[in-house]
């Protein structure tokens, strides 16, 4: 059961994300697997975080989404210290925050689209006062749907009810260029219409150049990221 405690959204001029002096590593003694002197996200930013497999990609995001918390440093989401909210506490946030897209969509094939449209609602009241349904392939089985109609409905459930950040971790490596494009094409649309920040997973350094800011996790030691995406853009 999540927390029934409740968080409100960040200040419009704050950062979305906001890490401070980060660490983290799996294990005690293992290699330190994310290192990160500052980062920050602004409200509506879409970043492209890069890099190969083991770089620390999906770890980024764990941190982000509260599902793991660093051994040293702060990591916030609209003005909260993930870390001092507790875990029911973190997943009453998650719920109510943040949206994601998975790299395989993770549509539940039993149940039809609007039902997986819908379902981060039954976890979140916040994002269920938001929702606004629309109508057309809804009620289709989602075993029914083409590969760019489960693009549609993955983006539809990560966006349901405004939450503020969204987390999209690897959701175009199964798919063709046009595909690809058409999906993030559509993503920036839905995330500009609900004025949502989107963070961007991915080992394509060709889409890079689409997003706002890009970050290269490999080899990031120690690095001021809002300081070298600021000498980038010079």
């Amino acid at each position: 059961m999540v927390s029934s405690q409740s968080f409100p959204g960040a200040q419009p001029d704050a950062p979305v994300v906001s890490l401070s002096d980060v660490r983290f590593a799996w294990n005690a003694g293992s290699s330190i697997v994310i290192d990160i002197h500052r980062l920050d996200i602004a409200r509506g930013e879409r970043i492209f975080v890069r890099g190969p497999s083991g770089s620390g990609k999906s770890t980024l995001l764990s941190l982000l989404g509260g599902m793991v918390i660093p051994q040293n440093g702060t990591v916030r989401v609209l003005g909260h210290d993930l870390a001092g909210i507790g875990g029911a506490g973190r997943d009453r946030f998650r719920a109510d925050h943040i949206g994601f897209i998975f790299q395989m969509f993770n549509l539940i094939p039993y149940l039809s689209v609007v039902e997986n449209v819908i379902l981060p609602c039954g976890f979140s009241q916040r994002r269920a006062g938001n929702a606004i349904m629309a109508a057309g392939i809804l009620h289709r089985r989602v075993t029914e749907l083409s590969v760019g109609q489960q693009q549609r409905v993955a983006a539809a459930r990560a966006l349901i009810g405004a939450p503020e950040l969204v987390i999209a971790d690897e959701p175009t490596s199964a798919l063709d260029a046009d595909r690809r494009l058409a999906f993030i094409d559509l993503l920036f649309q839905e995330c500009e219409r609900e004025q949502a920040t989107l963070v961007f997973v991915s080992h394509d350094a060709a889409m890079a150049s689409l997003f706002d800011r890009a970050i290269e996790l490999t080899g990031m030691t120690r690095a001021d990221l809002a300081g070298e995406a600021a000498a980038a853009a010079r």
